[in-house]
């Protein structure tokens, strides 16, 4: 199998990540993405491996749905450009990262150019401290939220968290094996989870967290390239339970790509494919 090296700058930052860097892996059933976040340690780095090997030698599983409702991601930018991203995204479920200190402006610069009928999620990436989280958003529920990733950092956090608010809650950041989704069902943690195939080790491992969790779950992208997102959204549609729009709106935030045909939700939504690998545009990257 042969490993390509890519690099792809973002338009904007996303927590501080600037440069998508990895490799792709062509195998015999198709191509796999290596692309593990800076902030990621070795074990992880490990499983973003086994799921690139996994999506170049093995199909898919099938499919329970044949295609599924994306979210667009707003990084963490200036409130005029959130709610610019969030109209040109065409998505009808927006999650938009907070945390900072123009979290408010920037939901409330979304909820504005969205109108009512647009789904809000927050991502605050595990910002806050649990008196923090529930003063931030007591605040942030004017905008009729429908979840909030990652508001406090650990498992425990958020089930101490789950019962002081009125809001449903996601677990992502602590979920990196499935012995983590287990304990978040143990504990009763969260109302989804939130599943990054690649962070997890592959589509497989993913649907036994999902398992393991009891709760409905969410595909997540580590801001992959299309090849890397196409995993992402065989994970969500092959999910039996998936109430939620999934986290594979990420190809609009990259400056390239590396397919001919990136995916890009129409209308704010996928249909599960692997798009062609052009060797011209992942040797300019």
């Amino acid at each position: 199998m042969r490993r390509v090296p890519f690099s792809i700058a973002l338009r904007h930052p996303v927590m501080g990540v600037t440069t998508r860097t990895g490799y792709l892996i062509e195998g015999p059933a198709g191509w796999g993405e290596y692309s593990p976040l800076p902030s990621w340690n070795d074990a992880e780095r490990e499983a973003a491996e086994r799921s690139a090997l996994e999506a170049a030698t093995h199909p898919f599983p099938a499919v329970v749905r044949d295609r599924i409702a994306v979210n667009a991601m707003i990084p963490r930018v200036v409130p005029d450009i959130a709610a610019a991203l969030a109209v040109a995204s065409g998505c009808n479920t927006i999650k938009v990262k907070v945390g900072d200190g123009h979290s408010v402006d920037r939901v409330a610069a979304v909820r504005s150019a969205c109108g009512p009928s647009v789904r809000i999620r927050l991502d605050a990436n595990g910002a806050w401290d649990l008196d923090t989280a529930i003063r931030e958003l007591a605040i942030l529920a004017r905008y009729d939220i429908e979840l909030v990733e990652d508001p406090v950092a650990s498992l425990e956090e958020l089930a101490a968290l789950r019962s002081r608010i009125g809001m449903p809650v996601a677990a992502e950041s602590s979920i990196r094996t499935t012995a983590d989704a287990q304990r978040l069902h143990q504990l009763d943690a969260a109302d989804a989870i939130v599943l990054k195939p690649q962070r997890i080790g592959g589509v497989s491992e993913a649907l036994r967290a999902a398992d393991a969790s009891g709760v409905p779950a969410i595909a997540s992208s580590a801001l992959e390239t299309s090849v890397g997102l196409a995993v992402v959204v065989a994970l969500a549609a092959a999910l039996l339970d998936a109430p939620y729009a999934h986290g594979a709106g990420t190809a609009a935030l990259l400056e390239s790509d590396v397919v001919d045909d990136p995916l890009i939700p129409i209308d704010g939504w996928l249909a599960p494919r692997r798009p062609s690998v052009n060797m011209r545009l992942l040797a300019a990257t």
